[in-house]
């Protein structure tokens, strides 16, 4: 593999990453590396050549991945890093740790992370992006995380070394989070998966759950989350301004903005990355000729697009 070092994981070449993105869209990955551990993942990067980038892929479900692939090497963490543990008030968690599997694990030791629990994803992803739900995000609950830079150093960031903002945060370019420590408060076991039980039910009746999609299209306008509560405004939230703007149920090629939730974008079967980066471009410019308001995309869009 030329000058590609020989880790203790597995590596391959041109490996297919649509079956790896919730979309199910896609070209290759340059380099596919799924590390046997921390030591064998920094001993790889390291190694690696300065100008060979590094994408660190969790679930792909906030992903599109472009039809000509991702150049460089896609790094996807394994079974290795998806422990979780609870130690008193302290959750920690391997990056590759489902979101909904930290929620539940929590709450079974009487501690509240619920607002994990409906999002998608694994822990790697809501750090980078400080994920959030019904107005709790990762930064309210962040301790520390772990991480292999991209020059092969294993280094600890507590909270006060990373800046945290709405769907992001300053984690380094090209650097893969192992593992995150949250803080959680007590709760009632019962009480905390009779929450869990009611968000999944509410999710469900008002997102189009089962069909292929990557979770919200776009950031709120507002700059928040659904708080869930009664008097939750949605005068500026995406769906609102798509609504206002006559795309709910937009399509273009395979793709479409979702009926049941017009910030949903989906996959109707045989759509292309193109196609749904496409719509997702077309709404943006329909939303802003019609409101003046520029929607952010929250879906992460990689790679190159297909060869002409």
């Amino acid at each position: 593999m030329n000058s590609i070092p020989e880790p203790r994981g597995a590596l391959s070449e041109n490996r297919s990453l649509a079956d790896l993105t919730w979309l199910r869209v896609g070209g290759p990955a340059e380099y596919f590396f799924q590390p046997a551990d921390t030591d064998d993942l920094a001993d790889f990067v390291r190694a690696l050549p300065d100008d060979i980038p590094v994408f660190p892929l969790g679930v792909g479900s906030n992903l599109i991945v472009r039809d000509g692939g991702v150049r460089g090497v896609v790094i996807r963490l394994g079974r290795g890093f998806n422990h979780i543990t609870v130690q008193d008030d302290l959750i920690t968690a391997g990056a590759a740790a489902l979101d909904a599997h930290v929620a539940r694990r929590a709450a079974d030791q009487g501690r509240d992370l619920t607002f994990l629990r409906t999002i998608p994803g694994s822990i790697g992803g809501a750090v980078r992006m400080n994920a959030g739900c019904y107005g709790s995000y990762v930064a309210d609950h962040f301790v520390q995380a772990t991480l292999v830079t991209r020059q092969g150093e294993v280094i600890t960031l507590t909270c006060d070394q990373i800046t945290f903002e709405y769907r992001q945060s300053d984690i380094p370019e090209g650097a893969v989070i192992t593992e995150a420590v949250f803080r959680a408060p007590a709760d009632q076991a019962e009480a905390l998966h009779a929450k869990m039980d009611a968000q999944l039910r509410k999710r469900d009746e008002t997102q189009p759950t089962k069909e292929r999609s990557a979770g919200s299209t776009f950031r709120n306008p507002a700059g928040f989350s659904s708080t869930g509560r009664a008097d939750d405004t949605h005068d500026l939230k995406a769906w609102r301004v798509i609504d206002d703007a006559g795309l709910r149920g937009a399509t273009l090629g395979g793709a479409q903005m979702s009926e049941k939730h017009s910030n949903f974008m989906i996959n109707t079967g045989g759509a292309s990355a193109a196609d749904l980066e496409g719509l997702g471009e077309l709404v943006r410019k329909r939303v802003f000729q019609n409101a003046g308001i520029e929607l952010v995309w929250e879906i992460m869009r990689v790679g190159e697009p297909a060869p002409k």
